[in-house]
This record gives structure tokens, C-alpha cells and sequence, in this order.
């Protein structure tokens, strides 16, 4: 009796490993039909400067238009270059979304850790779609990718280097490095462009951010350590820190942002303008 049970437990657990393997089968050929379909000319990258808006007035809806071009935006409010998880899991879900944790998905065509994030926070409601239509692109076909990252790195308090491990992806500069790696990888050919973060002011703190320091520097620190690993890898970075947005006086913080970080409509239009501007003029 024992035997024929133990033959039955066999032949159920047999059956039981033979239906996974198909029904995963079924599910990658879906998901391989869905990463053929979806082509795109523009992706972006980047925290909630692209991600807090998602409709026409975005800033990647805004930079399609004016350049006819297909864009997906795939931003991220929220989101770091680098990860922050503080038991430092790479295969941690809250790390997930993070450039780094983005790029490295995108370069294995693997989106599992981003498949189960969940976040209760307000403003993430889009992100498991985003998620989806990500993994979906063909990045053999995209012809720009676009980041505009950074502020959270800054305003969170990420190391900017590690001394003994210029990769290391729980810093500023080497999740950037390991990031821009990763996409040329992916994609040799495509174009690579860095947008920095505005100037920004804090309206909580009362500070702007030529004063807060969260323990590695202002945030213009941070953006000179960018232009530092962006002119290492030949990559472009056009900077929207200076010279655009006025700050002359604590007033100037209402004139295109909606909080001081966020921009409103005219700041949209504006950070669009530039970067169309600036894509039409360097067009090969």
C-alpha cells in the first residue's frame, strides 16, 4: 500500500512540475510576443520631475510632440539612481525601480523583482503598468534614452562615491556608471542623454538647494560628480541646473515649480522646450 501511494505522490508531483513548465511557457511566449509588439523611438528615465505627471502636459509627452517621435515614459516618482535599501538586497523590491535596478532588468530581460513591488504610498498607482510596458519595449529599435535623475539621490542623502568601489551601486556615481554600462550593453547605438535636476528650493526646511546637505554634499555636487562619469563614458548631459530656472529671490521658487521641486505647467513646457531645442540642434 505504502508503495503504490508513494508511486502515486511521484506520478502527482510529475504532473503537477509538468503543468508549471507549461503554464511558464505559455507566460514567456506571451511575454515575448508583447516585447516584439512594443516599439518605441524615446524612453525615459527618471523620478517624479518626469513621473509625478503622466498626461499630455508631462514633460516626455511634451518632448514627443515637438519632436514627432514615439516616447514612453518610464519614470518613476520617488525613484533613485542609486539603491537605498538599507540591508542592501540587489534583489530588494524598494530598490527595484531604481535606475540601477531598472537598467540591470532592462540588460537581463528579467523584470521579476519589479514585478511584485507594491507600494501604499500615494502617486505609485501607475507604477505596476509602467512596469509591464517597460519589460515590453524593444530596446534594440529605441533611439534615445533619456534620464533626468538625480534630486532623490541628492535630497535622501546617497554617498556620492565609494573610494574602493567606484561600482558600487549604493552610491551616486557607481549606480550611474553600472546604469550607463548597462545600456550600452543593451544597445550600443542608441543615444544616451543626461538631463540634470533643476535648481530647487525646500520650502519645509526653509533652505534652497545651495544650503541643504543631506551629508555628501549640496546638489551641485552631485551634479558636477554626473558630468564627471557622463564625460567618462562619452555620454551628453545637457544642464537645466544653471541658468534656467531664476533664483534670485525666494519668490522666484512659484514661478515654474509647483513646491519648490516639482515643476508646474510652464515648467514643464519649459524643461520640454530646452530639451527639444537641444535634441533638434544635435540631431546627426
Amino acid at each position: 500500500m505504502k508503495g503504490k501511494r508513494f508511486k502515486k505522490t511521484i506520478a502527482y508531483g510529475l504532473a503537477a512540475v509538468a503543468l508549471f513548465a507549461i503554464l511558464a511557457a505559455a507566460t514567456f511566449r506571451d511575454r515575448a510576443d508583447r516585447l516584439e509588439r512594443q516599439q518605441v523611438q524615446i524612453v525615459t528615465f527618471g523620478d517624479s520631475v518626469f513621473g509625478q505627471t503622466r498626461d499630455d502636459t508631462s514633460i516626455p509627452a511634451q518632448v514627443g510632440r515637438l519632436l514627432g517621435k514615439t516616447v514612453f515614459n518610464g519614470a518613476f516618482g520617488g525613484s533613485c539612481i542609486g539603491r537605498v535599501d538599507d540591508e542592501r538586497l540587489l534583489s530588494s523590491a524598494k530598490d527595484s525601480v531604481s535606475l540601477a535596478g531598472l537598467t540591470k532588468a532592462v540588460a537581463a530581460g528579467d523584470f521579476g523583482v519589479q514585478q511584485t513591488f507594491r507600494s501604499r504610498e500615494n502617486g505609485t498607482d501607475y507604477f505596476p503598468d509602467t512596469v509591464d510596458q517597460l519589460e515590453a519595449i524593444d530596446f534594440s529599435n529605441v533611439e534615445l534614452v533619456l534620464i533626468q535623475h538625480g534630486l532623490n539621490d541628492y535630497y535622501n542623502g546617497i554617498p556620492i562615491y565609494n573610494e574602493k568601489d567606484s561600482w558600487d551601486e549604493y552610491t551616486f556615481t557607481g549606480a550611474l556608471r553600472c546604469s550607463l554600462a548597462a545600456l550600452r550593453r543593451i544597445n550600443p547605438d542608441m543615444r544616451i542623454l543626461l538631463v540634470t535636476p533643476t535648481y530647487t528650493w525646500y520650502w519645509a526646511k526653509n533652505l534652497t538647494c545651495e544650503e541643504y546637505d543631506a551629508g555628501y554634499g549640496v546638489q551641485e555636487d552631485y551634479i558636477r560628480a554626473e558630468m564627471e562619469v557622463a564625460e567618462e563614458f562619452g555620454i551628453e548631459v545637457l544642464d537645466v541646473y544653471h541658468d534656467v530656472f531664476p533664483h534670485e529671490t525666494w519668490a522666484d521658487s512659484g514661478l515654474y515649480t509647483l513646491d519648490g521641486m516639482h515643476p508646474n505647467e510652464a515648467g514643464r513646457e519649459l524643461l520640454a522646450g530646452i530639451i527639444a531645442d537641444y535634441l533638434l540642434q544635435t540631431a546627426e
